[in-house]
């Protein structure tokens, strides 16, 4: 299979030639042991370097960054929590990425998450055949990662049944793992470098709370959504393009859907329009990857279905997507702000207009 025909990669391979440059020209800085790079080219990594055409890959607070980074300096895990879409998997990542150039040993936090995904398995074939040895033990992420060396991502913690989050509190302690099975030789030290980064969604407070014993082997850090309008346009702007590809040179992208994009979720979000209109909040998430994702998906409506151009009637149409998911009630507080102020900015504005005559019926 060759890079084209797979559809994520990982940030290790997206991003290789960066990482080979930050790598080159990290000689004379401080390596903690087990890290390939340094704190600073990690940083570099994630927030950018001109100097040395480095993308930023994480738009909001650069100091919520060096916290994180510091975090995995020393004995703690990191926990970042926030509103869904506010690019905590992606931070995670980027950090596995720089840190161990692995960001691909994960768990995957669900209901259905057991001991063994968090230690160790069983090959029961080669178990019955050859008894308990290291050939038939099949190693979890975190296994690896001790053994390795190497950054763990715990992706939704808290929707993992406490007993299973409390496995942790162990092994964040002791940084070692017993395998009763295999005697004397059933033990595993994690490795320097080894860290874990775990991800938790404010809306999902209650699901599974967090033993105290297990969250005060973390350090919280919360990642919160784009306040700034202007600096969320730029950002909508620049991941669309890079969602898009080669079809960013094809596809017409006017500012002003753009910015009509981002006024709807940030006046949304908010609950309050720049003319000081009150509104009621959706439960729905209105986040910048929510943007991004109906920017995206109205791209692609224009180049296959339309005008090859990003129009205000695709938004309309893609933004039911979004905000009809759980809550009925949505539809009618999405229902008032087309009513009360996107049919009075439609009287001025072509952009608006094109809006409100594609999604006025959507929300009846």
């Amino acid at each position: 299979m060759t890079q084209q025909q797979i559809i994520k990669q990982s940030a290790e391979q997206r991003f290789q030639e960066e990482l080979d440059i930050l790598t080159q020209n990290d000689g004379g800085a401080a390596k903690p042991l087990g890290w390939v790079r340094s704190p600073k080219a990690v940083r570099q990594f994630i927030l950018g370097n001109e100097q040395l055409k480095i993308s930023r890959k994480f738009f909001g607070d650069d100091a919520l960054v060096d916290r994180a980074i510091v975090t995995l300096l020393g004995k703690q895990g990191l926990m970042l929590v926030g509103e869904p879409g506010t690019a905590k998997s992606m931070l995670s990542e980027l950090l596995a990425a720089a840190i161990s150039d692995d960001s691909g040993l994960t768990i995957q936090g669900t209901a259905g998450t057991t001991e063994d995904h968090l230690k160790y398995s069983w090959n029961y074939a080669l178990l019955l055949a050859e008894g308990p040895n290291e050939k038939s033990l099949v190693p979890s992420p975190v296994y690896q990662a001790m053994q390795q060396g190497k950054i763990i991502r715990f992706e939704e913690i808290t929707r993992c049944p406490p007993e299973i989050q409390d496995v942790l509190v162990s092994l964040m302690s002791e940084k070692t793992m017993m395998i009763p099975e295999l005697g004397q030789q059933g033990r595993v030290y994690a490795k320097a470098g080894f860290n874990i980064i775990a991800t938790a969604n404010l809306r999902d407070r209650g699901v599974h709370e967090m033993s105290s014993a297990l969250k005060r082997r973390f350090n919280f850090e919360t990642v919160k959504p784009i306040a700034d309008a202007v600096f969320e346009r730029e950002l909508v702007f620049t991941q669309l393009q890079r969602e898009l590809g080669d079809l960013s040179a094809q596809v017409s992208i006017s500012e002003s859907v753009i910015d009509l994009l981002v006024t709807i979720f940030q006046e949304l979000r908010q609950g309050t329009t720049k003319d000081g209109t009150t509104l009621k909040t959706p439960d729905a998430v209105m986040s910048t990857a929510e943007a991004v994702n109906i920017a995206y998906a109205a791209a692609l409506e224009g180049y296959y279905l339309g005008d090859q151009s990003l129009n205000a009637a695709a938004i309309a149409k893609q933004l039911i997507g979004v905000v009809l998911k759980d809550n009925p009630d949505d539809a009618k507080r999405m229902r008032f702000y087309m009513d009360n102020v996107a049919r009075e900015r439609a009287k001025q504005d072509a952009t608006w207009k094109a809006f409100f005559d594609a999604g006025k019926t959507f929300w009846q």
